[in-house]
């Protein structure tokens, strides 16, 4: 059943249901409990459940490897995103309607909140690729592709691939469909950052043989026991010239939206 015919059907009048239909939904009722028995706190950890439907309590992730990840990554890179969702560099209809009527300030509370939780990652689901195919992500991961100018993504992520402030995510504990398909639309065009687009100008280097390996072995890669981001850009010694990310300012932070 839709979500608009569910709601129709909640909805009616009662006098148009049947004794039967009304009897099986008390009893239905009585077995869920007093749903509506805790009272609405108003806090920014209740009002963000609407995100943790999706993406896992927390913001863990979602099991099914396509809802990344939340917690703990930089606030300005969650902030980012959400104004991408809102502002139409990226598409995903659930996530533009539900922030398209939230204030900048607002978006920054959300993406805080999901910043400061230090919740622990699951461990990663054992590798089923080939050796080669391992070694091939391996190598483009730590060393990028200096024939063609295919910067390392630890130039940018990290050497530890858990990102780097203040806006640069992690790269590990992320499910690996959801990383082929971010590559992928970055290649298709499909998802953009504000410019300059660093991810454009490398996802546009990779041939989906490349963002299949990548994807594969950082989905295989425990993350380390301190998963924080880094304070600063890594030094990585390459003649491979890194892009220049563009970014937004993050605006004033209100507290409690109205």
């Amino acid at each position: 059943m839709s979500f608009l015919s569910l709601r129709s059907f909640l909805f009616r009048p009662l006098r148009k249901l049947s004794l039967r239909t009304l009897t099986a939904l008390g009893l239905a009722a009585a077995l869920a409990g007093p749903v509506w028995s805790a009272p609405f706190e108003n806090t920014i950890a209740q009002r963000t459940q609407a995100c943790t439907a999706c993406h896992g309590a927390q913001g863990r992730a979602a099991p099914d490897g396509y809802y990344p990840r939340l917690a703990g990554k930089p606030a300005a890179y969650l902030y980012n995103q959400l104004l991408h969702f809102r502002e139409g560099r990226r598409h995903y209809g659930l996530m533009t309607q539900m922030v398209e009527p939230l204030t900048d300030a607002y978006l920054l509370e959300i993406a805080q909140y999901f910043a400061d939780l230090k919740v622990p990652y699951p461990p990663p689901q054992p590798a089923t690729a080939s050796a080669a195919l391992l070694e091939q992500g391996r190598q483009l991961v730590m060393n990028g592709d200096p024939a063609r100018q295919v910067p390392a993504c630890v130039q940018c992520h990290g050497t530890s691939m858990t990102g780097v402030l203040p806006q640069v995510p992690g790269l590990l504990g992320l499910p690996r469909d959801y990383v082929n398909a971010q590559l992928g639309a970055w290649k298709a065009g499909k998802r953009r950052a504000h410019a300059p687009d660093c991810m454009a100008h490398v996802a546009d280097s990779l041939s989906l043989a490349d963002i299949n390996a990548a994807s594969t072995w950082l989905a295989a890669q425990a993350v380390p026991v301190n998963s924080a981001p880094a304070l600063s850009a890594p030094v990585v010694r390459t003649n491979i010239a890194v892009p220049t990310c563009g970014h937004v300012s993050l605006p004033q932070s209100t507290g409690v939206q109205k």
